[in-house]
């Protein structure tokens, strides 16, 4: 049934402020070109969305400013782009029931017409050729949201094909469509959890979802646009956009104008946009789209978004993200003869245009030809060129080893790319089996279980040598020349890491089922008893509690956690509680440490996360926490002791920011000489820093590269052998692709799974990021391994 709308023009809004007074507009006009362009705030910002007119040109000559001043920053000045793409609509079904839509049909007129719930793998395949020999490179895949939740006839369709989800699906076409045609995919499948991210990672060189808005208004009051749409939740796409940055995949994403919302809530999510770019660096270019009405749609008698007030929209759009951010405007939702003020606007990309397919999305507005798309850009002074779907400062990154495309990809993308990252005209499409085939490792081509030969070979072969005969002979120098090694001796050195993997521990790929909680959020012993067996029930053998109890809990908020743990769930082990609140606990309970730690194993702590240990240097742990952090020494002090209590503990280490491969080396050590004395760690947790967790900014940082986390795993894995014999695979913090590539190379296992549950999926810290067992068994089965569930011990679980 069709909820019955309010319709508003966007000059009748209920709430949408009445223009600013002539001279507040002007002062806030003198203050942006006073400021060379600097971004305003909220409120400068609103009062600019109102510019008209003369007003107007004095707002779109600073964006445009900004923008040539982006694109000469960037090296490419005066250049607009583009991508040449064919429009894969997989289906037109979906549980969302947006009131502007015309994209979405229902099972039922789909089948009146004739169409399949899902596009067929030979009709998707044809328009993926045809697109190819129209020169495309760009295979645009959209689709509804997950409408197997909605309408059983996707559901059967999907499992009739043998699909477990329409993101299977996706997954399955974009790898059909990569290996048979050449073609890039970029998926846009709505909303995506961080797992499904990381598996469509490998299919998928940038992917997108349109934020849209972050008014919570148009979704939970009845009568507006996204009312009856769980996935247009602002918190819920808000969550996936942060999750492609922690994925590092190159994302597109972007607002629609005109759509109910005042002018507060356009600003606010602008700014959301800006903020969530600011921690991962990943959105790749910012849609500005206009609403246009549809026929036969609840909206379809709401008015267009009046030109000057988009053209505003894109300015101000411009002037807060900045000259550094790519900006789009969809070429076909605007007049022709409009166009020009959406380049004066600060516009610098017109996103994907197709000589074959329509917009699906807007059907009605065909896209214009891409000559006369080149012309009118160039009446405007710039020059039009074309781009692949990723944007060309994420290829040059990858090209100097930045992960942002999965490793088994970025060959094809790159060799359909310049040297400045942009289309090759002369590049030639076609198929592309053979990194992404079936019988592969994904490890450099190799069929599975094969290694390089260990000879000695290589700039650092001789040491390699040394370490495969005597790893006790090789001295922190060594050692620190081995965390350089790339190439063929890194290939080398991983393989060796390897080889001593199994010797030591076998090969089983091992994980634990767990869920966390976050003690930090002083959730009542009741609720914690609940999500322990709820824990129990989904089959997990470990809660894991982390952070401190807020202080007005006083030290019973340790105890009673630990109680409550065990009381909903008696046979969970509970891990729990870092050396730094090992320290907190004693300190408000007024006992000395031994005592202390005697009374958490009376409440149930069974081990306790060795996290927090960074890098043992008082220095650097000053500069990655803003001074807060507990010395050195004392975190050693903590961990022995609890050892000596009977509590075992994990050991880590947090790599890529400011240490050097000695202070690295210095690190391993101390935990060397804590298992020498305590025998207490259970296994090794090597973790990449990532900037977007960093509690601090941390001037001169950089980011670990794939190339030094492979290093340091097979060090760890040599320098440690026979003292620490488990080397976990951080996958919350290397992503699956990056995990799997640890395991081939002296780590064994994979951590908890970090099962959320449905009482209170967000009381652990890292809530939204699960693995499922399916994604062990498949990490595992494509280096020919086995998988384990183990204890938290490493014990044989049942």
């Amino acid at each position: 049934m069709t909820v019955p709308l309010t319709l508003r023009t966007p000059s009748h809004r209920a709430d949408q402020p009445t223009a600013p007074d002539p001279q507040v507009l002007r002062a806030a006009l003198d203050r942006l070109e006073d400021g060379g362009g600097t971004a305003p705030d909220r409120a400068g910002a609103e009062v600019l969305l109102h510019a008209r007119g003369a007003d107007l040109d004095r707002l779109l000559a600073v964006a445009g400013r900004l923008r040539d001043a982006g694109l000469a920053e960037a090296g490419r000045p005066g250049v607009i782009t583009y991508s040449r793409k064919v429009f894969v609509p997989l289906t037109h079904l979906c549980q969302d029931r947006c009131h502007y839509c015309i994209f979405v049909q229902t099972p039922g007129k789909l089948a009146k017409a004739g169409i399949s719930p899902y596009m067929e793998a030979d009709a998707v395949l044809e328009v993926a050729r045809q697109g190819a020999e129209l020169g495309c490179k760009e295979a645009l895949l959209t689709l509804g949201d997950r409408p197997e939740n909605r309408w059983p006839v996707a559901r059967k369709w999907l499992d009739d094909h043998g699909y477990a989800s329409t993101l299977d699906y996706v997954g399955h076409m974009a790898r059909l469509i990569l290996d048979e045609t050449g073609l890039l995919p970029h998926l846009n499948p709505g909303v995506m959890s961080w797992a499904e991210l990381q598996r469509l990672k490998p299919v998928g060189p940038s992917m997108g979802m349109m934020l849209e808005t972050t008014s919570t208004r148009l979704w939970t009051e009845k009568g507006e646009a996204h009312f009856g749409s769980p996935d247009k939740d602002p918190a819920l796409r808000l969550r996936v956009i942060d999750d492609a940055g922690r994925s590092r995949i190159p994302f597109t994403t972007g607002v629609l104008l005109g759509i109910g919302e005042n002018y507060a809530e356009r600003v606010d999510s602008i700014l959301a946009l800006r903020d969530a770019h600011a921690r991962h660096g990943h959105v790749q270019e910012v849609i500005v789209q206009n609403f246009r009405a549809k026929s036969a749609t609840a909206m379809m008698g709401a008015a267009d978004l009046e030109t000057q007030e988009y053209a505003a929209a894109v300015a101000v759009a411009r002037v807060l993200l900045g000259p550094g951010m790519r900006l789009q405007a969809p070429p076909n939702l605007t007049d022709a003869a409009e166009l020009q003020l959406l380049v004066r606007a600060g516009i610098d990309d017109w996103g994907g245009v197709s000589p074959l397919t329509p917009d699906h999305v807007n059907p009605e507005r065909p896209w214009p030809h891409i000559e006369d798309l080149a012309r009118l850009t160039a009446e405007g002074g710039y020059t039009l060129r074309e781009r692949l779907t990723a944007h060309p400062h994420y290829l040059r990154e990858s090209r100097d080893g930045a992960d942002w495309l999965d490793d088994r990809l970025r060959p094809r993308v790159l060799a359909l790319s310049d040297d400045y990252g942009l289309a090759r005209h002369d590049a030639l499409l076609g198929p592309f089996p053979a990194s992404l085939s079936a019988g592969f490792s994904p490890l450099s081509g190799r069929k599975n279980g094969e290694h390089p030969a260990l000879n000695g070979e290589g700039r650092l072969g001789r040491l390699i040598g040394d370490v495969r005969a005597e790893p006790a002979g090789v001295d922190d120098a060594g050692w620190v020349e081995l965390l350089g090694a790339d190439g063929a001796d890194l290939e080398e050195l991983a393989a060796l890491a390897d080889q001593v993997r199994r010797e030591r521990v076998g090969e089983a790929v091992t994980y634990a089922v767990n869920r966390n909680i976050d003690a930090s959020l002083g959730l009542p012993p009741e609720r914690v008893a609940e999500l322990a067996a709820e824990a129990v029930a989904l089959g997990a053998t470990e809660v894991c509690a982390q952070g401190a109890p807020p202080v007005e809990a006083g030290p019973e908020g340790y105890l009673d956690l630990a109680r409550a743990v065990k009381r909903g769930g008696p046979g969970l082990h509970l891990h729990a509680f870092r050396p730094a609140e090992l320290a907190d606990g004693a300190a408000r309970a007024g006992l000395p440490l031994a005592d202390w730690l005697t009374a958490l194993r009376e409440a149930g702590v069974d081990t306790v996360p060795g996290t927090g240990a960074r890098i043992l240097d008082d220095r650097i742990r000053d500069l990655l926490t803003g001074g807060t952090d507990i010395p050195s020494e004392r975190w050693v002090e903590l961990v022995t002791a609890a050892h000596t209590a009977g509590l075992r503990s994990t050991a880590t280490i947090v790599y890529g920011h400011v240490e050097s491969a000695r202070d690295q080396v210095r690190h391993l050590r101390t935990l060397a000489r804590v298992q020498d004395a305590t025998g207490g760690f259970t296994e090794l947790i090597p973790m990449p820093w990532l900037p977007s967790e960093s509690p601090v900014p941390v001037p001169g940082a950089r980011a670990a590269t794939l190339r030094e986390s492979r290093a340091l795993h097979a060090v760890a894995r040599l320098m440690l052998a026979g003292r620490i014999d488990h080397v976990q695979a951080a996958w919350t913090k290397l992503g699956m692709r990056g995990a799997q590539r640890m395991l081939a190379g002296g780590a064994d296992d994979l951590g908890g799974v970090l099962l959320d549950g449905v009482i209170d999926p967000d009381a652990g810290p890292e809530q939204g990021r699960e693995l499922t067992v399916a994604d062990v068994t498949r990490l595992a089965a494509e280096l020919g391994r086995p998988v384990r569930q183990r204890t938290t011990t490493y014990g044989q679980v049942g």
